[in-house]
């Protein structure tokens, strides 16, 4: 028997109910996984609410985690059990202290990475290399707008972006998460309940405005983002977490401000073997050097609803964790 957090309905956080149910052995070319940890994120968030189309109901949320094998389905190859492994993207089904899943999602870990940093960072880390090498290459002399540089993206992102060379403005909500930021490298923090981004983000750039600005706050503030925005410049929209994407008409994008605008999916990226195996060996390259994974809070799997609820509130820095 295995515990895992499950959603019967559509909802608020009180849908995510805690069951007990027999994990199957294995089949063909798949791994049974025992979790020592999972990551929490909006993406879960959106699949709860219904934004986001999960196969069907009950479902068990998550798409983030890592742990130790526990068995192999028949045909699969150059894995063992007891091995370390970590995983991001579809399918869903993390929530779960077992869990199986196909044996190409998995990526062995090296003994330099923990279990929970693994855990922290897998579907960020694959988020940010997509953002910095596919969306728009980030270099020396590029500057970069982060909206919520504190979350766990975002952290993320500012050190990798600096890691390449590029000037890091980032927008926070309290002086404790510019702190924070500024500590991960951050250049320029920003209070946007405080100050106007727009307005900061020109006048730290000499009125140029940004380079590229990533925002996964959607809403009014993906809307202002084009405005913080050079000329020829890209907004890559990699989230809602207002709870809702405005619509924008071609001509909000040119040819005044002559922008791109990009809508890039993780699990797309994810979904491309190559580009997933090069992103998280990548990111292991990163967290070998130096790049820190900061988990902001962590919850026993039973509480997977109060994690949402501190998530959606905007009460953590870093990684959101739950520990089967």
């Amino acid at each position: 028997m295995s515990l895992s957090v499950a959603l019967a309905a559509h909802g608020g956080a009180d849908v995510l109910q805690l069951r007990e149910a027999d994990v199957p052995p294995p089949g063909p070319g798949e791994v049974r996984v025992r979790q020592g940890a999972v990551g929490v994120n909006f993406v879960d968030i959106y699949h709860r609410q219904g934004l986001y189309p999960v196969p069907g109901l009950p479902a068990v949320p998550g798409v983030e985690g890592a742990g130790a094998i526990e068995a192999l389905g028949p045909g699969v190859e150059g894995l063992h059990v007891g091995q370390r492994v970590a995983y991001a993207g579809l399918p869903i089904g993390g929530y779960a202290e077992v869990r199986n899943m196909p044996a190409g999602r998995l990526i062995p870990l090296p003994a330099t990475v923990g279990t929970a940093t693994a855990a922290a960072a897998m579907l960020r880390g694959i988020t940010v290399h997509m953002l910095l090498h596919r969306v728009f290459p980030v270099g020396p002399g590029i500057t970069v707008l982060v909206q919520a540089a504190a979350g766990g993206v975002g952290l993320v992102l500012t050190q990798w972006a600096k890691s390449l060379g590029a000037l890091v403005i980032g927008t926070v909500g309290s002086e404790d998460k510019a702190e924070i930021a500024l500590e991960h490298g951050l250049d320029h923090a920003i209070l946007y309940r405080r100050q106007d981004f727009v307005a900061e983000a020109r006048r730290l750039t000499g009125g140029k405005g940004v380079d590229v600005a990533y925002d996964g706050i959607g809403g009014e503030t993906l809307l202002r983002t084009l405005d913080a925005v050079a000329p020829f410049g890209t907004i890559a929209s990699i989230g809602q977490a207002s709870g809702s994407l405005p619509a924008i008409d071609v001509a909000d994008l040119g040819p005044r401000r002559s922008l791109a605008l990009a809508r890039p999916s993780v699990f797309a990226y994810a979904a491309d073997p190559a580009s997933y195996r090069e992103a998280a060996s990548d990111l292991f390259d990163m967290i070998e050097d130096g790049l820190r994974i900061t988990v902001g809070a962590e919850f026993p799997l039973a509480e997977a609803a109060a994690a949402h609820r501190a998530l959606e509130a905007g009460q953590t820095t870093g990684s959101i964790l739950l520990r089967p």
